[in-house]
Order: C-alpha cells, then sequence, then structure tokens
C-alpha cells in the first residue's frame, strides 16, 4: 500500500531515518459533527463507517495496515510481526503496542491522555503508547519500554516523543488525586493557569521515560483543551457534548 505524503494534516515527528511518525489531527477525515472530520475512535458514537474510512485514510498515509488495540486505561502491551486480519477493528485489550515489522504500524487513540511514538531504528522495532492518569500510575510505559526491549531494542538507542494531550495548566483534579498521584510520581504536581491542583501527565510521562533509560525523549508542550487542531475529551464535556479521537502512529518503513 504506498504512503501518500501530505494527504492529512498529521503532525509529522523524527524517530529517525526509516520511520513514519505522527499525531493525526481533526481534520481531513469523512465524519460530521461533532465527530468532525477524522474521528478514528469507533466507542464514541460515531458512524462505523465513517470511522473505518477515516482509518483508510490514514492506511494510505502511512503506507501500511494500521492496528489499533481497545485501550483500557492498563499496562499491557503487545507485540505484532504482522498486520492483524483485514476485519479485525481490534488486536486486543492493550494500552502499548510494538510492531518488528514495515507490514504493520501501530497506533494508540486519545483525547486528552498522552500519546507516546517509540523507535529503535537500529533494532528494527517501534511502538505506540497510550498514557492516561490510570495507565500511568499502572506501569505501561515502563511495559511498553520492556516490550520493546524484549524485541531487541537497547534502551539508549531508543528515542521518544510524547505528543499532543491536556496540559498540567488544563487538568484540574480534586486536590487529593494531585497528591495521591504526586506521591507516586513528584513530576505529575501541578496547578491550572487559574490556581487550583492539577496534574501534569506529559512531565510524569517524561520523568518515568528517563528512568526507564530512555535518553532522547521530545515532548512536542501541545495542549488539546487549548489548540483545536485535537479532539479534547474534557473540552466537550464541559458544553455536555461528545468527541472524537486522534490518533499517535508509528511504522518501520520498509
Amino acid at each position: 500500500m504506498p504512503g501518500a505524503p501530505g494527504a492529512l494534516p498529521v503532525v509529522e515527528v523524527d524517530l529517525g531515518p526509516g520511520v513514519r511518525a505522527g499525531f493525526t489531527t481533526r481534520s481531513g477525515g469523512g465524519s460530521v459533527p461533532p465527530w468532525d472530520a477524522l474521528n478514528l475512535g469507533l466507542e464514541v458514537g460515531d458512524a462505523t463507517r465513517s470511522v473505518l474510512a477515516n482509518r483508510e485514510l490514514v492506511e494510505r498515509w502511512v503506507g501500511a495496515r494500521v492496528a489499533f488495540a481497545s485501550q483500557v486505561h492498563g499496562a499491557d502491551a503487545r507485540v505484532l510481526a504482522g498486520p492483524p486480519a483485514p476485519s479485525a477493528t481490534s488486536v486486543g485489550l492493550y494500552d502499548a503496542l510494538v510492531s518488528t515489522s514495515s507490514s504493520v504500524a501501530v497506533a494508540v487513540l486519545v483525547a486528552d491522555c498522552v500519546p507516546i511514538l517509540l523507535a529503535d531504528v537500529e533494532a528494527g522495532v517501534v511502538g505506540a503508547v497510550h498514557a492516561g492518569r490510570r495507565g500511568l500510575l499502572a506501569g505501561v510505559v515502563q511495559s511498553a519500554v520492556e516490550a520493546l526491549v524484549g524485541a531487541g531494542a537497547r534502551r539508549d538507542r531508543l528515542r521518544a516523543v510524547v505528543g499532543p494531550s491536556i496540559s498540567g495548566a488544563a487538568y484540574e483534579v480534586p486536590e487529593a488525586m494531585r497528591d495521591e498521584v504526586a506521591a507516586e510520581l513528584p513530576e505529575t504536581w501541578a496547578t491550572t493557569a487559574w490556581g487550583t491542583p492539577a496534574l501534569d501527565l506529559p512531565a510524569g510521562v517524561t520523568a518515568v521515560l528517563a528512568r526507564a533509560g530512555v535518553e532522547d525523549v521530545r515532548c512536542l508542550g501541545i495542549c488539546t483543551t487549548t489548540d483545536d487542531r485535537f479532539y479534547s475529551h474534557r473540552l466537550a464535556q464541559r458544553h455536555a457534548g461528545t468527541t472524537g479521537r486522534f490518533a499517535g502512529v508509528v511504522r518501520l518503513e520498509g
């Protein structure tokens, strides 16, 4: 399946030569409001046919079949050596996917949670991770790194990009929750722009990656609640509405 660079407005990131990686935006798809337009989530009320058509557009962009999981805010990771069945819309209950083949890209769906893309070019292995508050505490980032290492990656060769997500300045939580999470991950302690307790999940992810031995980590610093290129579940909730999901996608090019 040939790639079509530029066909979708994707925020592309550099994970090394021979790796195609990026974060999709709301634009370029066929979903109608409130999911407009490139919604990739099948469980948010959008028409299945629209979501599947949108996923095909992403596959054309990345140049291969894309594997999605049914995310459960857990810590399980799956390694894929080939594409899922043509009719499969999920490869199982996972929050981290790893690919060792150019025949399958891996993706995670988000709309405020933190998407992380990783690659070790020399080992020929890439990964995508979904890290919300619960998954971060459950150890999904560490689990993903271990899966990558188990597939041949080296920690000191891994390159990671932390994608668009809700920022510490916007992720308001009860003070007790902030204290509980920060007791395990001090880097997550934050205050909103309006002065209330908050959690900085991207800072927590970055810290966990560093402690797991990943030295090359880039955080895009894009907040989904203020950048309207991306879906935000929390922003939609403020208006008693629903919204779609964008994806972090990564593939080894052949």
